[in-house]
């Protein structure tokens, strides 16, 4: 049960820090505290690219991954505690 608990446990860390990343990545639409420093100058080319809807479904897969492993240490700890 100890290297379950520490194998979700690093996943846990990994997928957080990863999405932290990955949700940083993505570009700003605007009306938030960048528009107050000049960060809204740049043009919209209009819709969204390629790499931007993957960049979405990628964040998507970490975000549930990350949710599941909580959910995961979760069940776990009430298995330790019956």
């Amino acid at each position: 049960m100890d290297a379950v608990r520490i194998a979700l446990q690093t996943l846990l860390v990994i997928s957080g820090l990863f999405l932290v990343l990955l949700i940083l990545m993505h570009k700003g639409k605007g009306g938030g505290l960048s528009d107050m420093f000049g960060g809204g100058v740049s043009s919209n080319l209009g819709g969204s690219s390629m790499a931007e809807r993957n960049l979405n479904r990628i964040t998507v897969v970490v975000g549930l991954l990350w949710a599941a492993t909580i959910v995961g240490l979760g069940l776990l700890d009430r298995l330790a505690l019956s």
